[in-house]
């Protein structure tokens, strides 16, 4: 590895010794060489104290302090002077290259236009300065530019003023009025169309909301606008927080490495969270723009009015925002519906998130990059943006949610603001915030024991023991908690895991599925819940409750909800899981408990494959999938998650030593014998659910195609001729791209390669030239193939770019990630191809690539041959001579912990 990285420490925090009050920076934009002036007004009161501020890419032209020359080190990207003053001006003037910023980070050029990105440390790529987000300043941004080429000029705030200056160029100045860090300064510059409307916020402000894309797609942003809209509202009636500015803008481009980004009034988004008509955008799309404008929104207030101390604190900001955004999307899905769908929708929420957190959190938690939510350490900040700091750190909060109850979450976060508004600061303000209200509500108790969720990483499993008294008509539960070291705790032999503190919801019923209530009289750390449930507080490694008039031994009913980030390890019976996965009155736990029974059946047959023994599926199974299919009493969106079996991704998890291949097999085969078995069930369930009607992104509509598009491929799977003909009919007829997309995807996995690809070549003739949809179609493919050549050949396609994060994320990931058999071939190419696509992307952006090469995170617990070669794979990627720091650190760890 070519690129020494250097590690930084959680614990070696310093505050800067200078504040910078004022920057005014004034931009002079040419694709190829951009002037920057930036003009800081700086005070401190440390007479004597090294200003150090970090550049990188960018040439510097001068520098004066108070209007003088002045000497200054410039060395290993850190520019250092050595004030005398304690009170001066200092103007910098550089100059960069936006055209050929192919990291995407700092100025860059997409298409026509320029765009920033500076979360986390991009602003350093534009001017010289202290690029740490606890350094705070109020900006005036100046912007000039050719105005035919670019038209509009925008930055973050309240637009000030515009002016022609002759030459064909103008300007537009810019304030904001907050105090920011510098990683939310945002501009944009080039020619757009604009989707607007004007606001009213709760105290009667009118504000203007805009949405920017590229010329020809404004009609492609109403879902967004409105999205934005709904945000505002829903923000001002869950939390009372009303939107700061007078106006806010959200402006879509195809080249970026996220999916959208938080600066102050200015948020920046990958198109693809923007852009949506039925034409081109599949449900999954229309609900991920709603909640990715939500979270960005919702960050005015979590990230950017109250920011982080550090970067070790990002999921003060992150976690909190993404459960923000969760509980958005869930009462978007519930509002309209009656209490009962209003509930189930929520738990198809809930589903979503959880299933999410699985496929990419747990496998991090258990993997040489695990990390606490805060972490202690990092090598390369860029690394950190991961599921454990975003979706575990959003479980982090709602298990202080649930322990406060809404009310007083609520509090909580009214005396976080009240606390520290206008402030950068750490976790620990914010628990420090919930813990008040917390020991007001259970006076004498603490969170010094949750507290462990932000500096402990791994997903704890708690053991569950049953000890049923009938002569008493007793029942004991007894929990028992453990965590193995993960990540670089196993390097610390001075580090010992300490019990986390985990809110564990249970209920009981009968084995006929009725709710047993809970008598929670003289127990503690327990309080009742709906349906007579219970939240037992687990703060020790073992406790038991005992629970009185309990008339006949219960079927438990475990971790509703899923109140904790946790696995569970009970000795359930098939009879109980069925029980469960018929009657249960929590819709979550109902939704567990058939992902259970099934992934104890798919784990059983891959054994029984590994020992070439014959197969054949529990008819305990079929039976619940039989009933779950005809049960009237469910909506569509939940029993299509009721009957997805699951993924791969999940099941992994619960292997000591992963077989992928044997697996994969294992799992079609339950598919293929639930879809012959149930052919005639699944028929009549595509039936029911087919509609012409026109299309509406409501959650009902929404339910009846994903169960459709389920019923549809489980017809295909079995190469079933009607089936084939119902696709094929689909997709001739489909008026939107949900109904488009599904009939494509199940013709291109299972129907004859004749028939898929008729398909597919007219789905590529017809789309084209559009970007978003032609992601869609390169993911198909790549999902799809048989072999590495396959995958080559797809890369020779002229569409296909490594410099396009979207396109690159369609094809490379996709492959890697969701093809098992081409992936996972016992030739081991793959592995190989991927080492060789790893370095590619690397030279181009080192932030993507890195992403990428954590496809091998869990490399040491495949079986062989697998292992060695992907031992070998990640060697080869280690030897590179100009590896990345950001790839450098992911590899690293992968080989060595």
């Amino acid at each position: 590895m070519s690129m020494t990285s250097t590690t930084i420490y959680r614990q070696d925090y310093q505050p800067y010794p200078f504040v910078i009050e004022r920057v005014e920076l004034h931009f002079s934009l040419e694709p190829e060489c951009t002037t920057v002036t930036n003009t800081m007004q700086v005070r401190t009161s440390h007479a004597g104290a090294s200003l150090v501020l970090n550049g990188e890419d960018i040439e510097l032209k001068s520098i004066l302090l108070n209007g003088q020359a002045v000497a200054y080190e410039y060395k290993d990207n850190l520019l250092t002077l050595q004030p005398e003053l304690t009170n001066f001006e200092l103007k910098i003037v550089t100059t960069c290259n936006p055209k050929a910023n192919s990291t995407l980070m700092g100025l860059y050029v997409s298409g026509q236009s320029f765009f920033t990105q500076c979360e986390a440390e991009g602003f350093r790529r534009i001017t010289f300065f202290p690029d740490r987000p606890d350094v705070m300043s109020e900006y005036f941004v100046t912007i000039e530019a050719d105005k035919a080429q670019y038209p509009y000029l925008l930055s973050n705030g309240n637009l000030l003023s515009t002016r022609e200056l002759g030459n064909g160029r103008h300007e537009a100045k810019w304030h904001d009025p907050f105090l920011k860090p510098c990683y939310l300064f945002a501009l944009v510059a080039g020619d757009f169309d604009i989707r607007e409307k004007t606001s009213q916020t709760q105290s009667g402000r009118k504000v203007l909301l805009q949405v920017y894309s590229d010329k020809g797609n404004g009609d492609q942003t109403l879902w967004a606008l409105d999205s934005l809209e709904r945000s505002m509202f829903w923000d001002e009636q869950r939390f009372g927080l009303e939107l700061d500015l007078d106006r806010f803008m959200i402006v879509a481009v195809r080249d970026f490495n996220m999916g959208a980004m938080e600066n102050k009034g200015l948020n920046i988004f990958n198109a693809a969270y923007v852009l949506a008509d039925p034409e081109i955008a599949s449900d999954a799309n229309y609900m991920g723009i709603e909640s990715v404008v939500g979270h960005e929104y919702f960050h005015n207030w979590t990230g950017n009015r109250v920011t982080c101390q550090d970067w070790f604190q990002l999921s003060l900001k992150e976690g909190l925002t993404v459960f923000r955004d969760q509980e958005f999307s869930a009462d978007m899905m519930a509002r309209f519906l009656s209490e009962e769908a209003a509930k189930s929708a929520r738990a198809v929420k809930r589903i979503d998130d959880v299933t999410r957190l699985r496929v990419s959190q747990f496998p991090e938690d258990a993997g040489p990059m695990a990390h606490p939510i805060r972490p202690d350490s990092y090598q390369e900040i860029g690394n950190f943006y991961t599921a454990t700091v975003y979706e575990k750190g959003a479980e982090v909060i709602r298990m202080q949610h649930t322990l406060l109850g809404e009310a007083g979450f609520r509090a909580g976060m009214d005396e976080y603001f009240r606390r520290h508004d206008g402030q950068a600061v750490t976790c620990d303000d914010f628990v420090n915030a919930m813990e008040f209200v917390y020991q007001q509500q259970n006076p004498g108790k603490d969170l010094s024991i949750f507290r462990r969720w932000y500096s402990q990483a791994g997903t704890p499993t708690v053991h569950v023991q049953m000890d049923y008294d009938h002569a008493q008509q007793t029942c004991a539960i007894t929990l028992r908690q453990h965590c193995d070291k993960v990540g670089v705790e196993k390097l610390r032999t001075d580090f010992e895991k300490k019990p986390f503190h985990i809110p564990f919801h249970i209920g009981m019923m009968t084995a006929q599925g009725q709710a047993i209530p809970l008598n929670v009289k003289d127990l503690s750390d327990i309080r009742v819940t709906e349906n007579g449930g219970a939240l037992l507080e687990l703060t020790e490694i073992e406790k038991t409750w005992v629970f009185s008039h309990i008339p006949e031994r219960p079927v438990l009913s475990l971790l509703r909800d899923f109140s904790a980030p946790v696995y569970v390890d009970y000795d359930y019976s098939f009879e109980e899981l069925a029980t469960l996965c018929a009657h249960d009155s929590n819709p979550f736990a109902r939704w567990e408990a058939a992902q259970e029974l099934s992934s104890r059946e798919i784990l059983r047959l891959t054994a029984d494959m590994l020992a070439k023994r014959p197969l054949s599926l529990s008819p305990i199974v079929q039976e619940v999938w039989a009933h779950n299919l005809t049960d009237p009493h469910l909506d569509a969106a939940y029993r299509a998650w009721l009957l997805a079996l699951p993924s791969e991704k999940v099941l992994v998890e619960r292997l000591d030593s992963i077989t992928p291949l044997a697996l994969h097999q294992a799992r079609q085969f339950v598919y293929k014998t639930l879809a012959k078995e149930h052919r005639d069930l699944w028929l009549r369930t595509y039936q029911g659910n087919h509609s012409q009607k026109e299309y509406s992104p409501d959650p009902i509509s929404m339910g009846q195609r994903s169960l459709k598009n389920m019923a549809l491929n489980y017809l295909l799977v079995i190469q079933d001729e009607e089936g084939v003909a119902l696709a094929k009919g689909q997709y001739e007829t489909a008026k939107n791209m949900t109904d488009r997309m599904g009939a494509l995807s199940a013709l291109m996995y299972y129907a004859p390669v004749e028939d898929s690809e008729v398909y597919s070549q007219a789905f590529y003739r017809y789309f084209e030239h559009n970007p978003l949809v032609m992601d869609k179609w390169f993911a198909l493919k790549a999902m799809s193939v048989k072999r590495v050549d396959q995958l080559r050949e797809l890369m020779q396609n002229p569409l296909f770019t490594l410099r396009n994060p979207n396109r690159a994320r369609a094809v490379l990931f996709q492959f890697c990630m969701n093809n098992t058999e081409a992936f996972h071939h016992e030739s081991g190419e793959a592995y190989a191809f991927w080492a060789e696509q790893v370095i590619a992307l690397d030279a181009i952006n080192p932030e993507i690539a890195a992403r990428f090469a954590r496809v091998m995170d869990n490399w040491q617990r495949y079986a062989e041959p697998n292992k060695g070669f992907m031992q070998k794979a990640l060697q080869t990627v280690a030897q590179y001579p100009t590896l990345s720091k950001n790839t450098t650190e992911i590899v690293g760890k992968a080989l060595n912990i």
